[in-house]
């Protein structure tokens, strides 16, 4: 089999050289690649593939289009929305994902990320730096709020526990029943808007939660209630969300995804909002988890190769 890794995995050239060894006992070959978004690097990359690995890099279509033997993609990521589906469900070629690796990571970001905005300490930062002092900046603390869990999956659920730990009720908005004990109750989307301290998205980016968050939905939420997106950039619209934050109809809001992948253009309506934390998609990213994700993609392969797929998206 030719296996083909498109990008980096964040983990270190051993790790790397040690699966490379034990696939060519195998009798396959895998080779690595620096991260291109070119399509025309992608065609060439993958024409005579069997195998495509990658992390949340786009995969071209035509790259998979021209791919004739191409029977597995192995996404080193949770979401596929990156990935051409509807090809690869009219080729038959299965996809795995590594569903799982960063659900602490991210957990603990979005928990950062409260704390952070509730307690103005980017503001008193900057207040620190130029001399000054928490005058008029004292914030307020996680315990006690209200926080809405906007998709209640293993991350959504993961944030929730963290924050019954913090002394915080709990609500989630999910399309499926949720049974789980840091969720105090499940609510419409309309109802955790209007009741939650802190709305915290953890849904996939779909065709129907594409621009959940517009102009109507921020509105609905309490003036002093903060935004958090560590989902997809897709899920919410950035100028509805930048005019609401310029006109302090939410109090603040902090997102690590948009709706291209950083770098973004320094015009990006979100970099210049008042009260707003920027990360450039690093909710994922520990050596911890990156190390996990190794893990997951490399035994998706290796259970694939022996007729066996696991991690199962297509």
């Amino acid at each position: 089999m030719d296996i083909v890794l498109l990008e980096g995995l964040g983990v270190s050239d051993q790790v790397l050289e040690r699966h490379s060894r034990r696939l060519e006992g195998l009798g396959h070959v895998l080779t690595v690649y620096e991260k291109n978004t070119d399509p025309k690097v992608q065609e060439e990359r993958c024409r005579d593939a069997d195998v495509v690995m990658l992390a949340n890099m786009p995969l071209a279509l035509s790259a998979v289009e021209k791919a004739k033997n191409l029977k597995f993609i192995d996404v080193a990521f949770t979401g596929v929305d990156h990935i051409p589906m509807e090809e690869a469900k009219r080729r038959g070629i299965a996809v795995s994902n590594a569903s799982g690796y960063a659900t602490q990571a991210v957990a603990e970001l979005c928990i950062s990320f409260m704390i952070q905005l509730l307690r103005n300490v980017e503001e008193t930062q900057r207040q620190c730096r130029g001399g000054g002092t928490k005058e008029g900046l004292v914030g307020s603390l996680l315990w006690g709020k209200t926080v809405g869990i906007v998709g209640a999956g293993a991350i959504g659920r993961r944030v929730a526990s963290l924050c019954k730990g913090f002394g915080c009720r709990v609500v989630a908005f999910n399309r499926s029943k949720v049974m789980d004990e840091a969720i105090d109750c499940q609510v419409s989307l309309e109802e955790l808007l209007s009741q939650a301290d802190i709305v915290s998205l953890h849904c996939p980016l779909t065709e129907d939660t594409r621009g959940l968050i517009g102009s109507r939905e921020l509105g609905l939420m309490k003036r002093s209630a903060v935004l958090i997106n560590t989902a997809r950039g897709g899920v919410v619209d950035s100028r509805a969300l930048s005019g609401a934050l310029r006109k302090g109809e939410i109090a603040g809001a902090a997102c690590d995804v948009f709706e291209t992948e950083p770098p973004l253009p320094l015009d990006h309506p979100l970099l210049h909002c008042p009260n707003t934390i920027v990360t450039p998609h690093i909710a994922f990213a520990s050596v911890e988890s990156m190390e996990q994700r190794a893990d997951i993609v490399f035994e998706n392969l290796y259970a694939w190769l022996e007729g066996k797929q696991i991690h199962k998206v297509v």
